[in-house]
């Protein structure tokens, strides 16, 4: 569940943006979804985290309004948004941002967030970002992914059909390409030697959303 103080933590990240609808997206992105407080949860130990596909830095602003202040790597290949990232950041210490291709991940070693990225890629390609981002998790840490799980259920379709419109909204550059089923997402990680769990995450939301957590012990 969103942590008790979500919604002041969402209007003081949200004034971070210069812009109305960067503002209104933060704060009701983090007042609604369940992932921001489940990664606060486990990244409690203050390693470096690497958050791949990062968008506007979301993650990074609400953990260090949790208290959290581990060294933060944000990477996404959305320059214009790595920019206003960027920008709201102002100067916030162990803050950085990379503009690169999700795919080419930098070197780092730590815990490791993938939300909501896996779908814009080919199946091979999430196979190798799932690689990739596995050999970066150091050990007591851990990977968390969440993603879009192909099913027949009604949350599949609900999500399908928003992922149309943000891209026809062209709020993402990228169209979602290949929807994973679990074992897709699984199978890499437990070839890395990681210890696997999965769990629904959708909270309040209509989205088939899932959460993966890959431990390396």
């Amino acid at each position: 569940m969103p942590h008790a103080e979500d919604k002041e933590i969402a209007r003081r990240v949200a004034n971070r943006y210069r812009r109305p609808w960067h503002r209104d997206y933060a704060r009701s992105k983090l007042r609604m979804d369940p992932v921001y407080a489940f990664v606060a949860d486990i990244v409690v130990d203050g390693r470096p985290l690497l958050d791949v596909g990062c968008g506007l830095g979301l993650l990074g602003f609400y953990l260090r309004e949790r208290g959290w202040r581990g060294a933060y790597l944000g990477v996404d290949f959305d320059a214009p948004k790595i920019a206003e990232a960027r920008r709201a950041a102002n100067g916030e210490h162990d803050f950085a941002f990379d503009d690169g291709a999700a795919q080419r991940l930098p070197g780092f070693h730590g815990h490791v967030a993938l939300l909501d990225v896996l779908h814009y890629l080919e199946r091979e390609e999430q196979v190798a970002l799932l690689r990739e981002a596995a050999v970066r998790v150091a050990p007591g840490a851990a990977l968390v992914v969440r993603s879009v799980l192909r099913d027949r259920g009604w949350r599949f379709r609900v999500t399908v059909i928003e992922e149309w419109f943000l891209h026809a909204l062209r709020w993402m550059p990228s169209p979602a390409k290949h929807y994973p089923v679990r074992e897709d997402i699984e199978r890499p990680l437990l070839d890395a030697g990681l210890v696997v769990e999965v769990h629904p995450l959708w909270g309040n939301t209509p989205f088939n959303s899932f959460v993966i957590v890959a431990r390396r012990v």
